[in-house]
């Protein structure tokens, strides 16, 4: 087995702003592995305030991983010696992801036949970041014309407080309501407890479908009062990382959201959705700022979630990445062995 390595700056067609940051882009590492015969290929995405720092750490951390041999071991053993050496989540992602690649090509098989699983049915949600309300207003409609999307994602966490909250999500639901879409909020542990508990009685009256990460992770003992008497259903984000986490917050939330670059790839979300539904919680797939690649990995498992938020791809000018298509709102891999996506020029 052969492994190589290309760094691509990605940019957003628009900044992202959550309540941690903005992101106007980042630089991705792409991973390929081969056996002589099919390569297979993976990405490491940052999270907001790594975008430019992760990729050249991340290509140390598995150049070393592939020098010991463990590559050879396929996507679960490579995974476990990986959690050992402490390599950073998204790295994981990216060898992980072009392990499960490889097996698909190696089998003929799209990834989701792989898995047994059928072709995703649920609709992507896009997002609209933290704005002022003149651009929301103006920008809201764009994205929803130009993606086809079917449900909005509206970032919350103002830094300048709940006010501008809920002028923000009162701007992008007049916005988006010719085009009929669901309405969903993400405040990014952006919000005290006072303000999670107006919050989400404020957005339950306004038709928001659900909340995502109210909280701040490493607040998860005030997220049990707040789960207590919510108005409406809680989603974990940035407080689960892998199935451990959540086995731990389990009792104070209603689902939670899965991205391949917390997980360290494809292996341990797998293990992550059985753990949320054996404890009845629902389920939900994520993105960072992804290219095709992984969002490609990410589709190749989206039947399993009840919700999905796969829409990185959609804002990138360009995609260095190809093999996604939208069909009627779902996010659904080419079809192709594997996951189905590639890296343009290789």
């Amino acid at each position: 087995m052969t492994v190589r390595f290309q760094t691509v700056r990605l940019n957003k067609l628009y900044p992202l702003q959550i309540s941690r940051g903005t992101s106007t882009g980042s630089s991705n590492l792409f991973v390929f592995v081969s056996d002589g015969t099919h390569e297979g290929v993976g990405e490491c995405a940052p999270g907001t305030g790594f975008d430019d720092t992760l990729a050249a750490e991340a290509e140390i951390q598995l150049r070393s991983l592939a020098e010991v041999g463990a590559v050879e071991l396929g996507p679960h053993g490579c995974w476990q010696i990986m959690k050992e050496r402490g390599i950073d989540p998204a790295a994981m992602a990216a060898m992980d992801i072009a392990l499960w690649d490889l097996i698909g090509k190696q089998a003929g098989m799209p990834l989701h036949r792989v898995f047994g699983l059928p072709l995703p049915t649920v609709e992507t949600s896009v997002t609209i970041g933290i704005n002022p309300v003149s651009v929301i207003k103006e920008r809201v409609p764009e994205i929803l014309a130009r993606t086809g999307g079917k449900s909005l994602k509206i970032k919350l966490g103002n830094p300048h407080g709940i006010q501008a909250d809920k002028e923000s999500f009162e701007a992008a639901a007049q916005a988006a309501a010719p085009f009929g879409v669901k309405l969903r909020a993400d405040a990014n542990g952006g919000w005290s407890l006072a303000d999670a508990q107006e919050m989400l009685s404020w957005l339950a009256k306004r038709g928001c479908d659900y909340v995502e990460q109210p909280l701040a992770a490493g607040n998860e003992d005030e997220l049990a009062t707040l789960y207590l008497n919510r108005s409406l259903p809680i989603f974990l984000d940035e407080s689960i990382k892998t199935s451990e986490d959540v086995v731990q917050y389990a009792d104070r939330c209603d689902g939670i959201n899965l991205k391949l670059m917390k997980t360290g790839g494809m292996t341990e979300a797998l293990r992550l959705v059985a753990t949320a539904r054996a404890f009845g919680l629902k389920t939900m797939i994520g993105c960072m700022g992804e290219s095709s690649v992984a969002i490609s990995a990410g589709a190749s498992i989206g039947a399993l979630f009840d919700h999905i938020d796969l829409d990185s791809h959609l804002n990138l000018a360009p995609d260095p990445a190809k093999g996604t298509q939208m069909v009627n709102g779902v996010v659904m891999a080419s079809g192709e062995p594997g996951h189905g996506a590639r890296v343009i020029g290789n």
